[in-house]
């Protein structure tokens, strides 16, 4: 099945105007500069010198750039600036840009802006233009994409021991891995329940720009993973009134209380929860109330559920640590964080990012520590996680609906229910 969406805008940072333009690279800023030409009326057979009409200036964001900052550097008029700034602000958070993020600039010879279109993300771009009172307009647009629907399949075996290894031999990125570790994740420990021998099918959504090719994934519509001989299936479907989730062909929820883990990716246990463990600096057997994952400098730390923040900061040889308070008597802690994305009494959803993987306070290397409490008790996480009921099924007055949807997704991957 294959979608297109193109909104009646041109191609978001196409370096040409009108006809050929003349172009220059500057290495030093790695920017594109394009000269375009007027159109003649009544154009000779032979080639003739045109003048320029329009400079187009394709680049990235610099480290610690603003938008005020990028439009002074390239000599716009303050009046310009500031009107631009004020038109911008209304429609998009500039507080936002982002390093490295594609913008293009269009001004006459003038200097008087035309035209600037910023790529916010994946999915939008915000642009300024000037109306046709020549007034500077700012709106932000869709990125026009091609959309298919796509099977994904491939399996664990020696060569391909991880889901991770298993994704990128199917070809694909490990964006996907991270989306079907977090649709399996309640169901299949990936870091120790893979076995060779085990295999998967995804339906997927691809999307493509026509500037730059394959441009990320949409959402996964059904997937089943044979684990072990045990078959794991689930199916998006979005309940009247409510938000998309995945369900298994019964209707149950996917999801769970908690996630599987506080890392966007399955992780790798380095240190499991125990009453006496030798500790890595001290050299001495204490006991290990979390669990430790390996995990890079800067990865992102996210609430394992919905909560409040009971405290975060510095605590001693934890280093940088976030404390939560869930429902139903649990807590949560995240240890030895590089950096922290919340503040004591903000309320967190299931998922939200509230730190980044570090090193501070007593530790040997970059890993989080993450701890689990029940009733003021630590408990070991990776069983307390694996105990926790699912969220809310399918509603009893749409089991037909579902059905439905089930039925379709699971055809498009060759499973009959």
């Amino acid at each position: 099945m294959t979608s297109t969406v193109r909104p009646a805008t041109a191609c978001v940072f196409v370096s040409v105007c009108f006809c050929a333009a003349a172009c220059s690279r500057s290495p030093e800023r790695g920017e594109v500069v394009a000269a375009a030409p007027r159109q003649a009326l009544g154009q000779a057979a032979h080639d003739i010198a045109l003048q320029s009409e329009h400079i187009v200036v394709s680049a990235r964001v610099t480290a610690g750039a603003t938008l005020a900052s990028m439009l002074r550097a390239r000599s716009i008029a303050a009046a310009d600036v500031a009107r631009m700034i004020e038109r911008a602000a209304a429609v998009f958070d500039l507080r936002k840009v982002r390093v490295n993020q594609p913008y293009r600039l269009e001004t006459d010879l003038a200097g008087t802006v035309t035209r600037f279109e910023y790529e916010i993300d994946g999915d939008r771009f915000l642009r300024l233009s000037r109306t046709n009172g020549n007034e500077l307009a700012a709106e932000v647009l869709p990125i026009p994409k091609t959309r298919t629907m796509e099977h994904v399949t491939g399996q664990i075996d020696r060569a391909a021991p991880s889901l991770v290894s298993a994704i990128e031999s199917a070809g694909e990125t490990i964006d996907l891995t991270l989306v079907l570790a977090e649709i399996l994740g309640g169901e299949i420990d990936f870091s120790t329940e893979l076995q060779p021998g085990d295999h998967f099918d995804v339906s997927v959504e691809k999307q493509y720009r026509d500037d730059h090719g394959f441009a990320g994934y949409g959402p996964v519509t059904a997937v089943e993973f044979n684990n072990s001989g045990r078959r794991v299936r689930a199916v998006r479907f979005t309940p009247e009134g409510g938000a998309p989730g995945y369900f298994d062909e019964r209707g149950t929820s996917m999801k769970r209380f908690f996630l599987a883990s506080p890392l966007k990716f399955q992780p790798v246990i380095t240190s499991a929860f125990s009453k006496s463990r030798m500790h890595p600096v001290l050299r001495e057997y204490r006991a290990h109330l979390g669990v430790d994952y390996r995990a890079p400098e800067g990865a992102p730390v996210v609430a394992v559920s919905d909560g409040v923040v009971v405290s975060a900061g510095m605590a001693g040889a934890s280093g940088r640590l976030v404390h939560l308070r869930h429902a139903n008597g649990f807590e949560s802690e995240y240890l030895h964080l590089s950096a922290i994305s919340v503040r004591a009494g903000e309320r967190v959803q299931q998922g939200e990012v509230i730190g980044r993987v570090g090193s501070s306070g007593l530790a040997t290397g970059p890993h989080l520590d993450y701890r689990l409490k029940k009733n003021g008790v630590f408990v070991n996480p990776v069983t307390a996680h694996r105990a926790m009921p699912p969220a809310d099924p399918v509603p009893a007055a749409e089991m037909a609906a579902f059905a439905a949807v089930r039925d379709s997704a699971f055809a498009e991957l060759g499973i009959k229910h």
